[in-house]
């Protein structure tokens, strides 16, 4: 059968090989120049480093096979995301944890104490918050809201975080000893030669016809496929008949020098008056590099609303967008021969891994629809 994969990230990469070693034939398309869409890793070539070009990448997962999967396409090593904040002039540890609250209120409490002084200071009229305000309010209090959460979130989703959804928040752990690692997930790294090369192995030597540089729209003979899989944007795919679902894009400042910028890869800048939300120093992702690397490239982090032409990265799932996309949802259902999955064309923000574990699944979905003779499914939405 002949089938056409849009979109060269970890979806449509692990889509077009699986289908490749059935003995399919497989087009992949992608209309930017490179494979591993927003996980694009490259050599800058003046200093070396390797870049996260559309930011930071850190893999983490709690799904054994997930992480067997992966780590047949490249060796990755051991990293610890150990973010940093700056706020009110100080600077803290993240994800909040006992060090971030005794170095906050100038305190020396132990884990006990900590956990009984923040459930003091907590909102405890909030029962069931609607919010995500409400939902900072109720586990950790407005002091540390304020400071690590309400101008950020401001920045980063460009709206009071009244408006926003409490599930955004509870992704975040608040820890009441001195684990600083931002995911609690038992494998967790990044690969030595980034994600790019990983796609790349992950796709090497199968009978895949890989077209880079080419928008779908510009794909003619649609019909001429037996199947599509389509990992863009979904309300892009039908020209945007019903609106445009709203994103958040990031802008990129980049800025070199030599030695060291700032200590290590990630700093959040918490307060609203500082325009950018974050920096990223990405020599300290390859921290087995790092001590060998004369230069430092470093990204100022900037977010805004996603107009038409930019990169999309977040989707903002407000009330409001739940009809819109329902109806686009729809459509997809009731289109032929086209499946649609992944960050984009299932309008969710996934993490890597839950992305590599849906298309896995996706894979088996697909084989027994084959074997037995049955439509593929339009729409791939399984649970993590």
């Amino acid at each position: 059968m002949k089938f056409c994969i849009i979109g060269a990230g970890f979806s449509g990469a692990i889509i077009s090989r699986h289908l490749a070693l059935q003995g399919h034939d497989v087009l992949l398309l992608d209309e930017r120049p490179h494979l591993a869409g927003n996980c694009h890793t490259s050599r800058d070539p003046s200093s070396h480093i390797m870049l996260h070009h559309y930011g930071p990448h850190i893999f983490h997962t709690a799904h054994h096979h997930v992480w067997e999967f992966i780590t047949q396409f490249g060796t990755f090593r051991p990293y610890i995301n150990r973010v940093k904040a700056v706020s009110q002039n100080q600077i803290f540890s993240l994800p909040i944890n006992l060090m971030t609250i005794n170095h906050f209120y100038k305190k020396t409490m132990n884990p006990r104490e900590a956990e009984e002084f923040i459930y003091a200071i907590s909102d405890k009229t909030i029962k069931n918050p609607s919010n995500f305000e409400e939902q900072a309010l109720s586990m950790i209090g407005k002091d540390l809201y304020y400071a690590f959460f309400q101008g950020y979130t401001r920045k980063q989703w460009g709206m009071d975080p009244k408006k926003l959804p409490a599930s955004i928040l509870k992704r975040l752990p608040v820890r009441f000893n001195y684990d600083d690692n931002y995911f609690s997930h038992p494998y967790q790294g990044i690969p030595e030669k980034g994600y790019t090369a990983l796609v790349e192995s992950m796709l090497l030597n199968l009978p895949i016809d890989i077209k880079l540089n080419t928008k779908f729209e510009e794909l003619p003979f649609k019909e001429a496929f037996d199947h599509i899989f389509y990992t863009g944007p979904i309300d892009r795919y039908f020209n945007y008949a019903y609106g445009h679902l709203p994103y958040r894009t990031l802008d990129f400042e980049k800025q070199e020098g030599h030695g060291d910028y700032q200590g290590t890869a990630v700093i959040n800048y918490c307060d609203e008056n500082i325009p950018y939300t974050r920096i990223a120093e990405h020599k300290h992702f390859t921290p087995w590099e790092a001590p060998h690397l004369e230069k430092t490239i470093w990204f100022r982090e900037y977010s805004r609303l996603a107009q038409e032409k930019d990169i999309p990265y977040y989707p903002i799932r407000l009330a409001q967008q739940d009809a819109m996309l329902t109806t686009y949802i729809q459509r997809a259902e009731a289109t032929p021969h086209v499946s649609f999955l992944g960050r984009l064309g299932t309008y969710r923000y996934l993490d890597m891994d839950v992305t590599i574990h849906e298309a896995l699944k996706a894979c088996s979905v697909i084989d027994h629809a084959l074997k037995t003779d049955t439509p593929i499914p339009s729409f791939f939405h399984t649970s993590s």
